[in-house]
């Protein structure tokens, strides 16, 4: 229990963690009302927060985002913006981002002038800004599981393919069973769990694998 008397004890709000339910929210959109939990037992959301719209990387980030998004869409995953401006402040950066740079933005973006979304999942980091979302990025699974969390400054636009890699290696983790190695790319070998046993070590070698020792081996799939 939190009392006035526990300088250490932080009272505020929890920040959301890899592993946990991501916490449901229903919130205004440029396409209109959406609960997050619309999409449970459906599909991969993607949730992103930008600082503020008609600001230079954020435009750069959007139009790499909507040139990604088939790339989404083929991995049954949903792209959804926010950031802690108004709705028609976002309608008018659509439209801008249309009519200059000739690009789409065919996903939701999320108006979050109460920052209640923002706050939910610990978008707003104090050291960077107390009235704008660093560029936080949640990878939410069908089940509504928070599998991932990326955060980059306010300075630092985010590297789109990166966020397709790691969508499609999750995707591989649970269709197979396997963890991926670093710098791991569709198509390349994965790692096989590690033996849990000592029965399980002793055998591993002899099981087909590409095995580096008996706790590292790699596979094809």
């Amino acid at each position: 229990m939190c009392d006035d008397m526990d300088m250490y004890c932080d009272c505020g709000p929890s920040m959301p963690t890899i592993g946990q339910e991501a916490p449901d929210f229903e919130a205004i959109t440029t396409h209109g009302p959406m609960k997050l939990s619309d999409f449970k037992d459906k599909k991969w959301v993607v949730l992103f927060s930008h600082p503020a719209d008609f600001t230079p990387v954020c435009t750069t980030e959007f139009i790499a985002l909507s040139q990604a998004n088939p790339e989404f869409e083929a991995l049954n995953a949903q792209l959804v913006g926010l950031s802690i401006d108004s709705i028609h402040s976002h309608l008018a950066w659509v439209r801008n981002v249309k009519e200059k740079m000739g690009v789409k933005i065919p996903f939701p973006v999320i108006a979050d002038l109460d920052m209640k979304v923002a706050s939910l999942f610990g978008m707003v980091h104090p050291g960077q800004s107390t009235t704008a979302a660093v560029r936080a990025v949640f990878y939410i699974d069908p089940q509504m599981i928070i599998r991932g969390i990326l955060y980059y400054p306010l300075s630092n636009g985010r590297y789109i393919p990166e966020l397709v890699r790691l969508l499609k290696a999750f995707q591989t983790s649970d269709e197979h069973g396997v963890a991926t190695p670093a710098n791991w790319q569709p198509g390349d070998k994965v790692v096989v769990p590690a033996p849990k046993t000592v029965e399980q070590a002793e055998i591993r070698e002899t099981e087909g694998y590409e095995c580096k020792d008996w706790y590292l081996c790699f596979k094809q799939i």
